[in-house]
């Protein structure tokens, strides 16, 4: 394909017809068919209660027992204390229909063969990630005072760190779509793209024409998104029309109708990796609204960052486990695009290049390894920053762990300052991040909202040192509940670049006091109401 010049340059391809009645979409789609079953299996299960109610006595002894043994293992179990009260509450207001929500939900309905494949993936995987021991030793010796942390990183989950030669980093989706089309434009191998959302329009036009063009190259190329854009974006046989382009595609978890736990587990990584070479991540997916393309929300701030060489061998693994979750078994063959990533970033760090400019450590989080990465690497960065602590997140739903970093670290001196939204996609997470302006700013954390819209970026950075940019939101389903992914960056010149965006985002925002948050003040008494509500209910969501 040609260079390109400007984003005229590039053609839109979209697959489905412009125009089609919502209505008739929405009578006669999968939407509607599977709502339709799901609230016929719910009105099952309350008839079959209601049945079960005509024994009286046996019932009531059973929902007793049922609702001690579940307020017994909440009480003992490992969660965190603002998830144990609110099922503590659910169970003991609910029962017995929040007793038996709980053991449904703890029985692991559908998780455990996703669990074994994952554990068999991770375990095949490991195997070809590169010898990265001249780097450990690299860091121990240059950077000690972070070597704790780098081991935990690698030891704890194989998340390797690599030393870094080129980082770019962009501070909206605008800035970043021209050099994602160039780069897929000169892919001559391969193309994996693995993102939350998937929905037609100029973004996912343009980026389409480029994927059908390089498969008719010989490039391979693999898309997977989440099972939910079959709710709102795309319908159930969309992969069978890019298939037909010779666009390999999978769905991450389709939602079928039948209960099934495992549903509440989504794939929020946003990856893209070429050739091996380059990398992508960041908070954008594929959608018009990412791009300011469309302005649902007034101005989408969202940012990407943009990883040359070391470290793609990592978000090569992370697409190929992904990839493989759904799949009977991972292929043998797999392991070769994560060797291939590998010897490319190897081959140019040799020597006395090692760490001279920083170290990057892709990571990712996954719900069913018992592992809270991302809220530890967000953690860390609180608890050893010296000096300051800047963050841009579009929620704030936060679990008591998260709550006691932000204050102490405000407490002690460090100038913590967090970004939000003004123009919220979501009522209620609106209402939910306010619940905690209150206790925030009284600890010192200075609150800003982006007046222009709505802020998509999740950013992490600190004492012109650190930062972290991903997939992960500041709040209980990214944390917890999600596949998320993010680039941990240490000692890099982007540091700057990403320290500058928060300087100017921040001109742009409006400073929060606490005399906001009073009664009558920017809050008005329908979402305190809701806020307090979702507040007790936000660890079960």
């Amino acid at each position: 394909m040609r260079k390109i010049n400007s984003l005229s340059d590039i053609r839109e391809m979209r697959l489905l017809k412009r125009g089609k009645k919502r209505l008739i979409k929405l009578v006669y789609g999968r939407t509607f068919i599977m709502s339709a079953l799901i609230i016929l299996q719910i009105l099952f299960v309350v008839a079959l209660v209601d049945t079960l109610n005509r024994y009286g006595p046996y019932m009531y002894m059973f929902s007793m027992a049922v609702t001690v043994i579940s307020v017994l293992h909440i009480f003992n179990s490992d969660s965190d204390p603002s998830v144990k009260l609110s099922w503590l509450l659910f169970v003991a207001v609910g029962s017995p229909f929040g007793a038996l929500f709980y053991v449904y939900v703890r029985s692991d309905v559908g998780h455990r063969r996703l669990k074994k494949q994952i554990s068999r993936i991770l375990k095949y995987t490991s195997q070809a990630q590169p010898d990265m021991s001249l780097t450990m030793k690299a860091i121990e010796d240059c950077r000690p005072e972070r070597s704790a942390f780098a081991h935990y990183m690698n030891d704890t989950c194989g998340y390797h760190p690599y030393p870094v030669t080129n980082l770019k980093y962009y501070p909206l989706g605008d800035d970043f779509l021209p050099d994602f089309l160039e780069d897929l434009s000169s892919a001559r191998h391969f193309i994996f793209l693995e993102y939350f959302i998937v929905s037609e329009g100029q973004m996912w036009g343009k980026i389409l024409y480029i994927l059908s063009q390089k498969v008719k190259e010989g490039v391979e190329v693999r898309l997977m998104y989440d099972g939910t854009n079959e709710f709102t974006n795309l319908p159930h046989n969309y992969p069978v029309m890019l298939e037909k382009l010779g666009i390999a595609c999978r769905i991450f978890d389709p939602v079928r109708p039948f209960v099934s736990t495992e549903y509440n587990y989504r794939d929020h990584r946003k990856i893209a990796v070429i050739d091996g070479k380059t990398a992508y991540t960041g908070g954008l997916n594929l959608a018009d609204e990412y791009i300011n393309a469309t302005h649902p929300y007034g101005h989408w701030k969202d940012v990407a960052i943009r990883s040359y060489g070391d470290g793609v061998a990592t978000f090569t693994r992370l697409f190929l486990e992904s990839w493989n979750y759904q799949a009977n078994k991972p292929m043998p063959e797999e392991n070769r695009y994560i060797e291939a990533s590998a010897l490319y970033g190897l081959l140019r760090t040799e020597g006395d290049r090692i760490v001279e400019d920083g170290f990057v450590i892709p990571y990712a989080d996954n719900p069913l390894d018992g592992e809270r990465m991302g809220e530890q690497v967000y953690l860390d960065i609180l608890q050893t920053a010296s000096d300051y602590v800047y963050i841009m997140t579009p929620y704030l739903i936060l679990d008591e762990t998260m709550v006691n970093a932000l204050t102490y670290a405000a407490k002690r001196g460090i100038d913590v300052r967090i970004i939000l939204p003004h123009i919220p996609d979501k009522r209620y997470a609106f209402a939910l991040a306010k619940t905690h302006y209150r206790e925030l700013l009284e600890a010192g954390v200075k609150i800003y909202e982006y007046t222009p819209g709505f802020v998509h970026a999740k950013v992490f950075v600190s004492d012109d040192r650190r930062a972290t940019v991903g997939s992960i939101n500041l709040d209980y389903r990214s944390l917890y509940h999600h596949f998320e992914v993010g680039l941990y960056v240490d000692g890099n010149r982007v540091i700057g670049d990403i320290l500058e965006d928060f300087q100017k985002t921040l001109d742009k925002c409006q400073q929060i006091s606490l005399e906001d948050t009073r009664a009558g003040g920017f809050r008005n008494r329908f979402d305190r109401a809701l806020g307090a509500v979702f507040k007790l209910l936000a660890p079960m969501l």
